[in-house]
């Protein structure tokens, strides 16, 4: 798993929050002048937005086309105005949320569940057309088992929480997660 410095973590992040300020306000939305090094490559990112200990929305794209800056300013946007389970977010919230940023790597399909380690591992279901993910730090903060991850995995895709043992197509990843404030990083891989 590749990493970030944490000027490039600070940077991320700042870059998230300034796109969905000058979004919110109507201004115009200025991109740093990132040339190269790991935030002008393609990778995996997930945005998510997040009111005290309550998520306020998550967005991302597995499979990019651009570079991670700005990608992630696009997510940033999306998880604060178009998540369909939240409200869109005012300038008026805005000051009271906190951004934080899953980098994801490749995905790997999964052969079997001993593969998959709780805390260490995202899991993406494809069954039919439905498809769901959850991110490596959602299990572990609730303290799923293996089962209930892949369930609950299910479930994000609209499927029943057994689906994943007949026929379903099971992906793992890891993320790089950091977040504004403590800037903790929490590396999965």
């Amino acid at each position: 798993m590749f990493q970030l410095s944490e000027n490039e973590q600070e940077l991320l992040l700042r870059h998230a929050r300034n796109a969905v300020w000058a979004h919110l306000s109507g201004e115009t939305r200025v991109q740093p002048d990132i040339a190269g090094g790991v935030l002008a490559e393609s990778h995996g990112i997930f945005v998510s937005i997040h009111k005290g200990a309550e998520l306020r929305g998550c967005i991302g794209n597995v499979h990019p086309a651009g570079p991670l800056y700005r990608i992630a300013a696009e997510c940033a946007i999306s998880a604060a105005v178009a998540d369909p389970r939240f409200m869109p977010l005012t300038s008026r919230d805005f000051p009271g949320v906190t951004f934080e940023i899953s980098v994801l790597s490749a995905m790997e399909p999964v052969e079997k569940i001993e593969d998959i380690e709780i805390g260490m591992h995202g899991l993406m279901i494809h069954k039919r057309e439905a498809r769901g993910l959850l991110l490596p730090q959602v299990a572990g903060a609730y303290g799923w088992t293996r089962e209930r991850f892949l369930a609950e995995t299910c479930r994000k895709a609209g499927l029943g929480p057994d689906e994943w043992r007949d026929g379903a197509i099971i992906f793992r990843f890891s993320a790089l997660v950091f977040a504004e404030k403590r800037l903790q990083t929490i590396t999965a891989s």
